[in-house]
């Protein structure tokens, strides 16, 4: 969330959620943050992850992913429909990781990883994501 001490003004930050909700590309989130930084000053860590877990949704999109879950214990994904846009690649990156993934009966995805803290788990879902939507791109 952008907290009320750094944007006081409620309407300029709803203006500021409704533009966030349009950016997809890394570029565009960065000048998002960079435009933020030169209005607003220095951000606070609720806005870094505000912006790192869009960055991520926008990933998950690339990737078919309907639902991720980043847990102490790991990643969780689960694919729209139940389909990657390059399964070749998915089964490649799953074999690599050796035993830290899993594919589970309901078809989703488990990546094992420690994770105890929130920064680490959003961290290693953006890590993650960002490897998928590159699989996933490079389908066909």
């Amino acid at each position: 969330m952008i907290p009320e001490h750094y944007v006081p003004d409620l309407s300029l930050r709803m203006s500021l959620y409704r533009r966030l909700g349009e950016l997809t590309e890394l570029k565009e989130i960065d000048g998002f943050g960079a435009e933020l930084i030169d209005r607003f000053g220095p951000m606070p860590v609720e806005v870094e992850h505000l912006l790192k877990v869009v960055y991520i949704k926008s990933l998950c999109r690339t990737a078919n992913v309907e639902k991720l879950e980043a847990g102490p214990k790991g990643v969780v994904m689960q694919f729209r429909g139940r389909e990657f846009p390059n399964p070749a690649g998915l089964v490649d990156y799953i074999s690599r990781q050796g035993t830290v993934a899993k594919i589970r009966p309901d078809h989703s995805v488990f990546l094992a990883r420690d994770l105890p803290s929130p920064e680490k788990r959003l961290t290693a879902a953006a890590h993650v994501m960002t490897q998928l939507a590159g699989i996933a791109v490079r389908a066909g």
